[in-house]
């Protein structure tokens, strides 16, 4: 029978590798997790594509079987400070989400040196353009899309879609992108003040133009902006910039404020075991369904 020490004792060891692991690649952490944890199973890949000639120009199609009529699309880019990550990490919001009745793309995009500014963002709307041209081949409907992002892809997506000439680009319809959801994202940071924005950005002469709270607009679509108040990585006062600069011109925001939680926080909270305490999900998929008139029924029980 082993003893209380050999038993601490491999108790610190796996809890030190999983420290390891998450400070080497969280996303890909928590969606082991969330497919452990029973998440959901029915939900396949049935698509992927490049959309440029970098590795890193790339999107995922997901889905959760048939459908007998075109499903709202949920498109999706990841954080990483535009230095690291990959959608290919991020199967736990395809598995969450694509049962609440959306085929969901999962976006990525050029990072560090090739990624510098304004790169990302053309790469943001080529997956957006994609899909606009492209998802009804695979049970979507190209005219009811919402975008999302955490952090670096919270910017992207914001980015993009308030500032016009990205979706004239890719001849996306401004009326097909029907809301977003921001999670901890970037949208005022100029000056540019660390390392990671001075090299995304900085290094390539970008100003104020870069930045979400400068392009709010009267028809910009409804959004929902998440973030929790004891963020470090990108402070709160992002969100309640972009609110404030939204609600001076109309447009319907919506914000979620967690109290006590970080950076990652919105994000896990929409992976399982963490969906159990139903707060930034339900609230998420609720604003999700309003914009695109999801019926109760196409939605997970």
């Amino acid at each position: 029978m082993w003893s209380f020490g050999i038993v601490l004792g491999l108790a610190l060891l796996a809890a030190l590798a999983l420290w390891i692991a998450l400070q080497r690649n969280a996303p890909a952490v928590l969606d082991t997790i969330d497919r452990l944890s029973g998440s959901a199973t029915e939900v396949e890949q049935v698509h992927q594509a490049s959309t440029g000639d970098h590795p890193e120009q790339r999107l995922i199609v997901y889905r959760a079987g048939e459908a007998e009529k075109p499903l709202p699309v949920f498109i999706f880019f990841h954080g990483g400070a535009w230095a690291h990550g990959s959608p290919v990490d991020y199967g736990f919001i395809a598995r969450n989400f694509a049962p609440e009745g959306y085929v969901v793309v999962l976006g990525g995009y050029r990072m560090n040196e090739p990624g510098r500014y304004p790169a990302m963002l053309e790469d943001t709307a080529a997956v957006i353009g994609w899909t606009h041209r492209n998802i009804a081949k695979f049970g979507g409907d190209p005219d009811r899309i919402l975008l999302s992002g955490h952090s670096a892809g919270a910017y992207n997506v914001a980015q993009v879609a308030l500032e016009r000439r990205w979706l004239e680009s890719e001849q996306v319809p401004e009326g097909a992108i029907r809301g977003l959801v921001g999670l901890a994202g970037p949208y005022d940071f100029y000056p540019f003040d660390t390392d990671r924005s001075r090299a995304a950005f900085g290094r390539v002469g970008a100003g104020e133009e870069s930045q979400p709270v400068n392009h709010a607009r009267t028809d910009a679509p409804p959004m929902l902006l998440v973030h929790g108040e004891d963020d470090t990585v990108v402070r709160i006062r992002n969100s309640r910039a972009l609110e404030k600069a939204l609600g001076e011109v109309g447009v319907q925001v919506e914000t979620l404020y967690l109290a006590g939680k970080t950076h990652n926080d919105p994000l896990l909270a929409l992976t399982s075991p963490w969906r159990r305490d139903p707060l930034v999900f339900d609230r998420v998929t609720n604003f999700m369904a309003a914009q695109v008139s999801v019926p109760v029924q196409a939605r997970r029980p």
